[in-house]
This record gives structure tokens, C-alpha cells and sequence, in this order.
């Protein structure tokens, strides 16, 4: 059982490698706006499926709009794995936004703000 889950996490670390280098330098969709970064991926057991999380810098629209770009180009990319990586059956993906970044951001603002309300003694 422990080697399954292990042979799960390589597998979902060799295709976030792979997803990262498809979606910089062979697709090409004027949708894919603003700056995106593969943040995870995670496979289940049996390898069947595969969520990958993006996360993409930008406006609410941008972010829109670059789901559904991937969402459209999910046999491309799934094809290419296939090709990039020997597995026996290459794993259904499905993109989906991580908003784990923009929330990071949105703390430290909040614990910069409490700092300076803090350093002018209020």
C-alpha cells in the first residue's frame, strides 16, 4: 500500500513537470493571459485521474479565461504526457484554479497593515 502511494506522488510530480513545460513552450492560446504556474497535481490511487492546480496571476477575467483555454486543451496536453511519460494508461486531467498564492498575498497585506498600526502605537 505505501508503495502505491508513493508510485502515486512520482507520478503526479513527473506530470507537474511535464504540464509546466507544455503549458510554457507548446501551447499557444491567445487566452492564456498573464503569468501561469502549475502549483500541484494530484493523482488518485489507481492513476485514473489527475487534478492539476494552476494558479494564474491576474484579473478575475484573465483567470476565467485561461481555465478555459486549459479546459479546451486538455486531450493536447494529455497527449503529449503520453508521449513524455511511459505510463500503461495516461490519467483523465482536469485544471482547476489555486487561489492558495493570492490568499498568501492577501495575509502578509494584513499582517503589514497590522504591523504599521502597531509601529504608530495604535
Amino acid at each position: 500500500m505505501a508503495s502505491q502511494k508513493g508510485r502515486s506522488y512520482r507520478v503526479a510530480e513527473e506530470i507537474k513537470k511535464e504540464v509546466s513545460q507544455i503549458l510554457q513552450n507548446e501551447l499557444k492560446d491567445p487566452r492564456l493571459t498573464g503569468f501561469l504556474s502549475v502549483t500541484d497535481v494530484d493523482v488518485t490511487n489507481d492513476l485514473g485521474y489527475a487534478r492539476v492546480y494552476v494558479s494564474v496571476y491576474g484579473s478575475e477575467e484573465e483567470r476565467s479565461l485561461s481555465l478555459k483555454a486549459l479546459n479546451n486543451a486538455i486531450g493536447f496536453v494529455r497527449t503529449e504526457i503520453g508521449k513524455r511519460i511511459r505510463l500503461r494508461h495516461v490519467p483523465e486531467l482536469s485544471f482547476h484554479l489555486d487561489k492558495s498564492i493570492e490568499y498568501g498575498a492577501h495575509i502578509t497585506e494584513i499582517l503589514k497593515d497590522l504591523k504599521e498600526k502597531e509601529d504608530k502605537g495604535e
